[in-house]
């Protein structure tokens, strides 16, 4: 891997678009309407975007129908694929800062997490795309049981409608992009309104690696614009990450259209901490595991199960931890919590702050109000809740933000009832000296990821959740079959 040397930061000024990526080409919107990106931290406009309407998403989706239909692209070997992936891949590499720069400024993630999360992840997404396609069987003979082989082949699904959110912007749209081209599928994307920038440094990434017009195309825009995407004649596929309640939605619109669809949505993880844990490592890893990205995360950790002979231990030790983590201006390399997405988002936390003293859990760390020394800014406090009962809303329901509620269990039957009390089943972690009973924790909770004194995710393993935590899986063989119909070819049988 390469990055740029001797990086100068971006400059604002130079962040306005007045055009999207479709075709192969830099076109003109269908209307004037536009996308006003304001940084969560100071509350100022830092660029302007064209907004997508339903006309650009008609003209892409022709462009990505046309290139399926007609164009080079899904007729080339799996190999010629690759090659294009891999060319995109060192290009992509080679702008790692640049791309996490552009992220911390357009959605306020801490430079500490961009760089680590923003834009490496995406990269080495790629490559292990790349590896799993090499390996992957596109077409293979199997023997029939009627007494001749059948060749059993992958082929792309066609055009792709991938819908990343704001939060990992990257992260969740290359998941979606790289995998689909590998299969020979050509994309429609929508970025959110709230982070359109880093799409751009995409489109120009995947345009100067080759690949050739119309298979990629980028319009950025709101939740019109994607229900016209998500509902399009032209759309074999959606690929969508993102809230739990948008993600019904667009599974009823595809359920009635028989439209394939992959649903990465939310979740309200549990960390099990068993009584034999050390909390010293524990609390390191739930500085991350818990707090990421400033909270704004579907694998959070946000529920800390603790056992009831440890509790009072396990809160101060959280409480101490949290209150330690330097909050303010995303730019700052010792930033760990930056400013929420949105006013909206500052609001919808700051409620569920409220809601919670409401409801008779005890503030230990944080509460109402902004942070300590910041005026401005789309900012809360980080806060831990004790005395949380699992039954009441800020336990049950995904607040994304910097909020973790500790809950009291009694004995490990018990902390895995709890954790399994979820309508979501997306992730979690169990945190023990004894790997053999930490494995066994993690077979009994339901959930699409499970970690032990650690949580990663291994773009060789599928990804997603169970429950209302999704549909499908992304990452690994099997995150790139998703992108693929299976085609059974019967051969004649053996003459005689």
């Amino acid at each position: 891997m390469t990055q740029t040397q001797d990086h100068r930061p971006i400059s604002t000024d130079a962040l306005d678009r007045d055009t999207f990526y479709i075709d192969g080409a830099w076109t003109r919107p269908s209307t004037g309407d536009v996308i006003e990106v304001v940084s969560p931290h100071s509350e100022e406009v830092v660029a302007r975007v064209p907004e997508g309407r339903p006309g650009d998403i008609d003209t892409a989706v022709a462009a990505a129908r046309r290139a399926f239909d007609e164009g080079p692209w899904p007729r080339l070997s799996p190999e010629e694929r690759i090659e294009v992936v891999q060319r995109f891949s060192h290009l992509y590499a080679a702008r790692l800062v640049d791309m996490a720069e552009l992220i911390t400024i357009e959605m306020g993630s801490p430079t500490s997490f961009s760089n680590l999360a923003q834009s490496p992840a995406p990269w080495m997404q790629v490559e292990a795309f790349i590896a799993i396609a090499r390996d992957f069987p596109w077409e293979a003979a199997r023997p029939g049981v009627l007494g001749s082989d059948v060749v059993v082949r992958h082929e792309p699904v066609g055009v792709v409608a991938a819908i990343p959110p704001w939060n990992v912007p990257q992260f969740t749209l290359i998941s979606k992009v790289v995998p689909a081209l590998l299969a020979g599928c050509t994309v429609v994307a929508k970025p959110a309104p709230e982070s359109p920038l880093d799409g751009y440094l995409l489109a120009e990434l995947l345009d100067e690696a080759g690949v050739p017009p119309g298979v990629v195309n980028i319009v950025a825009g709101g939740r019109e614009t994607g229900a016209h995407l998500v509902a399009h004649p032209g759309v074999d596929k959606v690929a969508f990450t993102g809230s739990t309640a948008a993600g019904r939605t667009i599974g009823a619109v595809c359920g009635e259209q028989l439209k394939r669809c992959s649903l990465e949505l939310g979740g309200k993880s549990a960390a099990i901490v068993l009584d034999d844990a050390d909390l010293t490592a524990t609390m390191e890893g739930l500085r991350f595991t818990s707090l990421m990205n400033s909270g704004q995360a579907c694998v959070a950790q946000t529920r800390v199960l603790a056992p009831r002979g440890r509790y009072a231990e396990v809160v101060d030790a959280l409480a101490q931890t949290v209150a330690s983590m330097p909050v303010g201006d995303p730019a700052d390399p010792a930033t760990e919590i930056g400013p929420m997405v949105a006013r909206r988002q500052q609001e919808r936390v700051a409620s569920y702050i409220e809601i919670g003293r409401e409801e008779g859990a005890r503030v230990v760390t944080g509460g109402p109000g902004m942070p300590e020394g910041l005026d401005r800014g789309w900012y809360v406090r980080p806060t831990v809740f004790a005395d949380v009962d699992n039954r009441m809303r800020i336990a049950q329901e995904e607040i994304f933000g910097p909020v973790v509620s500790v809950i009291a269990y009694d004995g490990v039957d018990d902390a895995v009832r709890i954790a399994n009390d979820s309508d979501y089943g997306l992730a979690g972690t169990v945190w023990t000296s004894d790997q053999a009973a930490g494995l066994d924790v993690a077979r009994r909770v339901r959930t699409g990821t499970y970690g032990i004194n650690t949580y990663t995710m291994d773009f060789a393993a599928p990804f997603g959740g169970f429950k209302s935590s999704g549909l499908g899986r992304e990452f690994g063989p099997e995150g790139l079959a998703q992108y693929t119909e299976v085609k059974s070819i019967y051969t004649p049988l053996p003459a005689g």
